[in-house]
């Protein structure tokens, strides 16, 4: 039983000592990106990526969120649209803040539950061999509780980021 409680105490201290480390030593400033190549001009690839409709097509965040009802403000593809999600106790929405047709989107998230936050997302198109290369990018800050979690978040992105761009790549090659 002593040795148990020695593991169990060892465990604790060291999970006490990574939260202290990860809150003074990882940067508040957190990136993510992750890019695909796609067997497609990039005006065909731009359908999906260059208006929230087009995104809510491939978006893999949403997936994951169960009796989700999404609104939209304009048309999705301009500066100033945007669109609203709530379903499942999550809750958000994203603005387009700029676009480079065929080039770039740019957006910002703004995450209202479970928690408060905003994000930059970024969407990039470019010219690769006989296809098109899309990168994918997000820029946040992160509060003492997301620093901690930080490994567990740049797994969860690679998945997600991951399944998104895999099923973009699917839409834009039919």
């Amino acid at each position: 039983m002593k040795t148990f409680l020695k593991i169990i105490g060892i465990i604790v201290l060291l999970a006490i000592v990574y939260a202290l480390v990860a809150v003074l030593a990882f940067s508040k400033e957190y990136h993510y990106e992750k890019s695909v190549v796609i067997k497609a001009p990039k005006e065909k690839v731009w359908q999906y990526v260059g208006s929230l409709k087009g995104y809510n097509m491939w978006d893999p965040f949403s997936k994951e969120i169960r009796d989700i009802s999404i609104t939209y403000s304009g048309d999705g593809d301009k500066v100033g649209d945007s669109y609203h999600w709530k379903g499942d106790e999550n809750e958000g929405e994203q603005t387009i803040t700029g676009i480079v047709p065929n080039e770039k989107m740019m957006t910002n998230l703004r995450f209202i539950q479970p928690f408060e936050g905003n994000a930059k997302v970024v969407f990039t198109l470019t010219p690769e061999g006989n296809g098109t290369k899309v990168t994918w990018a997000i820029d946040n800050e992160l509060n003492n509780m997301m620093k901690i979690m930080k490994p567990m978040m740049n797994s969860n992105m690679d998945k997600m980021f991951g399944q998104g761009l895999e099923d973009l790549k699917k839409l834009s090659e039919k």
